[in-house]
């Protein structure tokens, strides 16, 4: 392991300045628990780690109907499994955070973390996806927003320039009659990084009885995290029935690229994305129709649907 040298950033402003004078040397870090274990691996070797941890107002969260969801990137996968906003109005996200690893990661580890590592197998990428995240990206320029989907371009590889910071995520509030889930597959569920991971939100119309948007996205089943957009389009419209639930979970199993690792083989992989893209559209319809759904309520579907 090579030695660095750890600074600390308290502002935006000097965190950027920290980047723009050590150049592709430096890496910023905040919980830290991916970069120690690929410091311990040598995949990593930056000669500087800049810290944005005590940077204030990065882990803000707040919410109202009209703008949404404001999250920052220093929010932890704790908080967004606790928060009663996020509890309340994005269970996929709480649902997600589940089953992010063991308690302590969870304490440790930051939403921008996951999402700048760009793992195709991130528990919180999918459901992001789904809830149609915006991610505010500043730099020496000034600042940019971008869509999550366009984050991605490859398996751990991202937009983000080597001198920008991801700093916040934008989610619109999500209309009525809407549920959503997330489930993972995994050798050792929550500990263990996902083999197949499926985040589904659905919005019905007023009489319950009809899809009107609907967004499934995918992880660990290509090069980066996705939406299954077939799959999606396909439910729109359509009256809520079994036989186009499974339709749907058919075609998100022909967008999935799937290849064999250590974890899964693609085989099991492509096998494992219907059933899961079927019991999340299933427990989210039950979600949307359900006038009053407590948190309990929500972690009750989410295991039954993983049973």
């Amino acid at each position: 392991m090579s030695r660095f040298e750890y600074l600390e950033a308290r502002t935006l402003r000097q965190a950027l300045s920290l980047l723009g004078r050590h150049g592709e040397e430096a890496r910023i870090v905040a919980g830290a628990t991916d970069f120690l274990i690929r410091w311990r691996q040598g995949t990593w070797n930056p000669r500087y780690v800049v810290s944005i941890k005590r940077i204030p107002g990065l882990d803000r969260v707040s919410y109202s109907r009209r703008t949404g969801l404001r999250l920052g990137s220093l929010a932890t996968v704790h908080t967004l499994e606790n928060h009663p906003l996020i509890r309340q109005h994005y269970p996929v996200l709480s649902a997600a955070a589940t089953t992010f690893a063991g308690v302590q990661v969870r304490n440790l580890a930051t939403v921008g973390g996951n999402v700048c590592n760009a793992s195709p197998a991130g528990d919180m990428l999918p459901a992001l996806l789904a809830l149609g995240a915006q991610c505010r990206i500043v730099g020496p320029a000034g600042e940019r927003w971008l869509p999550l989907d366009q984050f991605f371009v490859g398996p751990s590889r991202s937009a983000l320039k080597h001198s920008e910071i991801l700093t916040e995520f934008r989610l619109p509030s999500p209309p009525p009659n809407t549920g959503s889930l997330y489930i993972k597959d995994s050798p050792r569920s929550a500990m263990d990084i996902a083999s197949v991971g499926v985040a589904s939100v659905v919005s019905l119309d007023a009489t319950g009885q009809v899809f009107q948007e609907v967004k499934i996205a995918l992880g660990a089943v290509g090069p980066t995290p996705f939406e299954a957009k077939a799959a999606s389009e396909l439910l729109k419209g359509k009256q809520v029935e079994q036989g186009i639930i499974d339709e749907a979970a058919r075609v998100a199993v022909s967008e999935a690229r799937p290849i064999d690792d250590i974890r899964a083989t693609a085989t099991h992989r492509r096998a494992i994305v219907e059933p899961l893209t079927r019991r999340t559209l299933q427990y989210a319809v039950r979600m949307a129709r359900s006038s009053d759904i407590s948190f309990e309520l929500q972690r009750d579907l989410a295991v039954e649907a993983v049973s």
